[in-house]
Order: C-alpha cells, then structure tokens, then sequence
C-alpha cells in the first residue's frame, strides 16, 4: 500500500486551492449549476480557512481538509475532498481524525460541518465517525439543500 503523509498548511495552500476548485465544480455539478449554489459560495472562500491538511502520496496531493473557528466553542470542519480516484483508502477518515485533534487541542469542545443529502458517502462517514444531525446553523439555516452535523469532542 501506498504511503500517505499529510502536512498542515492553511487556506493558501496550491494544492488545497486546487481541490476547492475541484470541490466547487462537483458541488454545482450536484445542483445543475452554479448558479443554484450561489448562497453558499460566500461561506466556503478558501483563504478564510486557517488550518487546513493536505493528504499526499509521493509528491501528488490527494486529498484535503479545513478547520475554522465557527464560535468560541465550536470549530467548523471544511472542505473534506479525496480525490476520485484515491477514495476507499480511508485518507477522509484519517483527515477528519486529525482535524478533530487539532480542534480539540486549540481548545474547541465541538467540531461542526455542512453538507448535501445528495453527498451519500460523505453522510456516511460523518456517521460512522460519530457525528450527529443538528438543525442547520447560519447561514446554512437559510440554504436549501444543506445538512448539519455535530460532535462534541
């Protein structure tokens, strides 16, 4: 099995730059279009992301997620992306993982994220990991289409 290493960086990363752009076109691939996501597009600005780790396997980045402080207490994960054809290795679980232990660490007591009942597997591993739907918190509680999960750390 290949070896994955992940590097903490922040939201001006090349290569998390890449997978937003990447993410931003499969999310509006879900939704016929950007223009049925415009609401979101201003809550999910990559710069505006802290921390964030990049998955790599060599010198080839293939997956990445966020982390930003949502409220004093709550820390909002952002922009889990594997890339297709690395998915099912189990980087995302890995990812979500350590991004929680940076979370819990910088002293937030709750990791908090937004996603699309149309994203099957990523519901799916929130799950599996322990997360629990919440009602939708701002803005995602004006966004249709958008889920809430949450779990205390």
């Amino acid at each position: 099995m290949e070896q994955i290493r992940y590097i903490w960086t922040d939201g001006s990363n090349k290569d998390f730059q890449r997978f937003y752009l990447s993410a931003e076109e499969y999310y509006s691939s879900l939704v016929d279009g950007v223009q049925n996501r415009l609401g979101f597009i201003p809550y999910n600005i990559s710069d505006s992301i802290g921390t964030v780790l990049v998955a790599y396997i060599g010198d080839i980045a293939v997956g990445c997620a966020g982390l930003k402080a949502y409220s004093e207490t709550d820390a909002e994960i952002k922009r889990v992306w594997v890339e297709p054809d690395q998915r099912r290795k189990h980087i995302a679980e890995d990812m979500m993982k350590m991004i929680e232990e940076r979370a819990r660490q910088s002293g937030f007591r709750r990791t908090v994220l937004q996603t699309r009942e149309a994203m099957r597997e990523a519901v799916l591993l929130y799950e599996k990991l322990g997360y629990l739907r919440i009602e939708n918190y701002p803005p995602y509680d004006k966004l249709d289409g958008a889920v809430c999960f949450a779990k205390e750390l």
